[in-house]
């Protein structure tokens, strides 16, 4: 629950970034600080009970995917192949980086 309050508050965060235009509208720059302050703070508490490594993955990678989507949605920003491919790559990573069953320190024991 905490880290998808993390996903969406640093989508609304990015997309005040755009509305802001360089921080130079008060209230969607406003928007931003609140944004991302909401997001770090669920974050850190998803923390408690996620490794940081696959926190940080979905964090970061659905926020990517989705405020692609938005800015393609929303903002008519360029859709193209690579436009997907890059979104692909992101939810593969995630999924990857999920599936992963070794920790690092077994890794690490074995070299």
């Amino acid at each position: 629950m905490a880290l998808g309050i993390a996903i969406i508050s640093e989508i609304f965060g990015t997309s005040m970034l755009k509305l802001s235009e360089g921080f130079t509208i008060l209230f969607p720059a406003i928007g931003v600080v609140l944004g991302f302050g909401i997001a770090f703070y669920f974050l850190s508490v998803s923390l408690r009970d996620i490794p940081l490594s696959l926190a940080y993955a979905l964090w970061s990678g659905a926020g990517t995917a989705l405020t692609a989507l938005i800015g393609i949605l929303i903002w008519e920003e360029p859709f193209s192949v690579s436009t997907v491919a890059g979104i692909v790559l992101i939810i593969g990573g995630v999924v990857l980086l999920n599936s992963s069953k070794k920790p690092w320190k077994a890794i690490a024991g074995q070299i």
